[in-house]
């Protein structure tokens, strides 16, 4: 008998990957979702998978160039390959595989990102993740932030039966909790499930969740089969996850208390109101958001 504290989420729907399209020069990627097209997965606002990409050897670093964000954070998971940042606030910072790069932009940040150093010269195999996650109106306008995040420093779990593991990034799993600072409850797992097994979570109730399958596929909660590049996308309501890897599966799980506030976006922007977008474009052009060095 299933108790209150014991009930499946249902599964919304299954999202295809959309056809790539390049940010910068040095990114090749699919935006899983965006905060227009997916409300339901708030407080998270857009998701950019760069599948795996091979890059020659050059002499010049590809990448993003010089630009601005306000009102929410950017958290960068490198999978392969190497980037390199720096903002306006004085950060920088290099993440190889395994690592997770965590800016808050709230107040207003200009940064770039590009392919590390070492990976320019040698070339090779770039793999990436980009969530965009939103801030409350309270937050927004708070200074910016800069978190380098190393493998390393990420709590790994090993799954009953021998099903897998969990590198728990942000939140907690069992009691294993992520080295990340958040400003509203999040979970940001990297779930790895060997072929045949099945794996069984527990998140918060209430939580928009989805699963992005950058590896592998498999079945969710008796689901049909998620497919390698979809995003399985989860009711608020319940708490338990129950996933069935087809192959070896690499999912990447983002779960958060909804932010029930207005979203307004222009670009490089997520605020509250038409006006505050105007403020931060004007803001921006004046320097107001700092410039790199």
């Amino acid at each position: 008998m299933k108790t209150a504290l014991n009930r499946p989420k249902k599964l919304l729907g299954i999202e295809q990957a959309p056809p790539r399209h390049w940010v910068g020069d040095g990114f090749p990627v699919r935006s899983m979702f965006s905060y227009d097209s997916a409300p339901s997965l708030s407080p998270f606002l857009l998701l950019d998978y760069a599948a795996p990409a091979e890059f020659p050897p050059a002499q010049v670093a590809r990448g993003v160039g010089e630009h601005p964000h306000r009102g929410f954070e950017t958290v960068t998971i490198a999978y392969q390959g190497e980037i390199e940042h720096r903002d306006s606030a004085g950060h920088r910072g290099r993440i190889g595989p395994g690592d997770v790069q965590w800016m808050t932009g709230a107040s207003g940040i200009v940064h770039e990102e590009m392919h590390g150093r070492a990976f320019t010269e040698k070339g090779g195999t770039l793999e990436m993740v980009q969530l965009w996650v939103n801030l409350p109106a309270s937050f927004k306008k708070s200074p910016p932030g800069y978190q380098d995040i190393l493998d390393s420093r990420m709590p790994v779990v090993s799954l009953a039966g021998g099903a897998g593991s969990v590198r728990v990034i942000a939140g907690k799993f069992d009691e294993a909790k992520g080295p990340a600072r958040t400003f509203t409850p999040i979970e940001l797992w990297d779930v790895r499930l060997e072929a045949g097994k099945v794996a069984n979570l527990n998140v918060p109730s209430g939580q928009s969740t989805g699963l992005l399958f950058l590896r592998g596929g498999g079945r969710v909660n008796g689901s049909k089969s998620v497919d390698e590049g979809e995003l399985a996308v989860l009711d608020r309501d319940g708490e338990t996850l129950s996933i069935e890897a087809g192959s070896d599966s690499t999912i990447l799980l983002l779960s958060g208390a909804p932010i029930d506030e207005p979203v307004v976006g222009y670009g490089p922007f997520v605020m509250n109101t038409e006006r505050e977008i105007r403020q931060a474009i004007e803001d921006y052009r004046h320097g107001r958001m700092g410039h790199l060095d």
